[in-house]
């Protein structure tokens, strides 16, 4: 901007385009340039008001942020708690407490772990306790052959074999394979063989399943007299119920042809799975249900909620440093301690409260009336208590309730309707129609088993109508073979 220079005593003003402002004073004749810069009043208000606008906003956009985050995040971490079993909840506690100075966490478990029931249909709830102590397959025949065998080379060939049977009992390496690797003659790795598949339990050491069979058939005196001969020969025939033309070569009717069928299915198929057999599942329950002469309670297990205890004098004690980091930290740490113990108690009135409606709504199973359950979906329960089916859903998995005939697992107890009848208008569970197939199944006559269709045409008589699809697959499900191998000949 340019200024005059010879103007008269006085001052005056102009505006650059940059909005500063310059002021020249001219004082006794003598001109003396005094520059200063200010902003414009109005815009300077201006400015100053959208400055602070804009900072407030951002700041509290950044406040919700944070809020919204921290909100997420609880949420998100109060979901896992409801969605934990009783080990995953303890593990997660356990693992709060050493991040969190001020929580301690007690493992408050009066109810042992039990074994669970899984299927309804099963008539049998009770579970074999399984045996700790049971030694593996290879020490029990490592024992056998210390016992048994001298120190000598073949010995030594046998020890080495015994490294390649699996813990199902079969031999995973070949002849030319044991030859290669040990050097040892065929006649001696033969031998060596032999010698494995004489020890206990039979057909231990056998090269595949026809073998495995064919072994335990030599070593057993009350095997059918064909038993051998058509395991050696006619094993896929047999497989295959091609008992017709198993009869037809060998001149043997076909009754006997079934007797030799029947021996072959007591034979076992892996000898070595009772070593290895999967123990049963234990777990702790979530709810105890008690029948005290037809009156039902419902309680949570106190394994179900470990108790989760604040350490209010090591709290106060860092309050009492004054320093504000500490203090910060301190405060922060409270306030997810109080988080856990709303979320558990939340945790475990949800589970009650689907509890009592499950108990309430199929009364008559939990009164041993009936073994059949009632159809219940979880947006059936989800409506009545005023909750999301996704919060009934995590309520349920995982979460087990046991009773005096049996443990459990709440989502069991679900279950979509089938049919409508008569006798049941809010229709019959998938439980219920299943216990009618092994009812007609067991009763049928089995020389003339019935198919898949004749079972359909048998439910409809009692008005409920599944397809034959359907009936397979709950067939299936229930491990019963089809009509044609269940037909018998005598």
């Amino acid at each position: 901007m340019s200024v005059q220079k010879n103007a008269p005593c006085g001052s005056r003003t102009r505006v650059s385009r940059t909005g500063i402002l310059r002021a020249i004073h001219y004082t006794n004749g003598a001109n003396y340039f005094i520059n200063f810069t200010v902003l414009t009043l109005k815009k300077q208000v201006y400015l100053s008001e959208v400055s602070n606008m804009a900072l407030q906003q951002g700041l509290h956009q950044q406040q919700k942020q944070v809020q919204r985050l921290a909100m997420t995040q609880t949420l998100q971490q109060s979901i896992q708690i409801l969605q934990y079993n009783v080990e995953e909840l303890q593990k997660f506690l356990d693992q709060k407490a050493l991040e969190n100075p001020l929580i301690s966490v007690t493992n408050s478990r009066e109810e042992s772990a039990i074994p669970v029931h899984h299927n309804m249909v099963d008539d049998n709830y009770m579970s074999q306790i399984p045996d700790d102590s049971r030694r593996s397959l290879f020490e029990y025949l490592l024992d056998q052959i210390h016992l048994t065998m001298r120190d000598t080379p073949l010995r030594n060939l046998v020890l080495f074999l015994l490294e390649y049977i699996d813990q199902n009992g079969y031999l995973k390496i070949s002849i030319d394979e044991a030859i290669q690797k040990t050097k040892a003659s065929k006649v001696e790795v033969v031998d060596a063989i032999t010698l494995i598949q004489q020890l206990d339990p039979p057909g231990v050491g056998a090269k595949d399943l026809q073998e495995c069979l064919l072994l335990q058939a030599e070593n057993d005196d009350w095997a059918p007299a064909a038993a051998v001969e058509i395991l050696r020969e006619d094993f896929e025939a047999l497989a295959n119920r091609k008992w017709q033309q198993i009869a037809k070569k060998r001149e043997m009717d076909l009754k006997e042809v079934q007797k030799v069928f029947d021996y072959v299915r007591t034979l076992t198929p892996k000898p070595g799975a009772l070593f290895h057999s999967e123990a049963s599942q234990y777990v702790f329950p979530d709810l105890i249900v008690e029948n005290d002469n037809g009156e039902l309670s419902i309680r949570t297990s106190k394994a179900a909620k470990p108790q989760v205890h604040f350490q209010k004098r090591y709290f106060q004690q860092m309050l009492q440093r004054k320093d504000d980091e500490v203090t910060d930290y301190v405060k922060e740490k409270k306030r997810e301690f109080d988080w856990i113990a709303r979320s558990l108690d939340q945790r475990e009135s949800t589970i009650l409260r689907v509890g009592r409606v499950l108990v309430s709504y199929q009364r008559d199973f939990f009164l041993e009336r009936t073994k059949e359950l009632r159809p219940l979906l979880l947006q059936d329960v989800a409506l009545k208590l005023g909750l999301h089916e996704s919060t009934i859903s995590r309520s349920v998995n995982g979460k087990y309730l046991q009773t005096r005939f049996g443990t459990f697992e709440l989502k069991s107890f679900f279950s979509s309707a089938v049919a409508k009848t008569d006798a049941s208008p809010e229709g019959l569970s998938v439980d219920s129609v299943k216990r009618l197939l092994q009812k007609f199944i067991h009763e049928e006559d089995k020389r003339k088993p019935l198919s898949d269709a004749k079972i359909v045409k048998k439910l409809a008589d009692q008005k409920i109508e599944v397809s034959r699809r359907t009936v397979a697959k709950y067939r299936e499900s229930l491990n019963i073979a089809s009509s044609s191998a269940r037909k018998r000949f005598e």
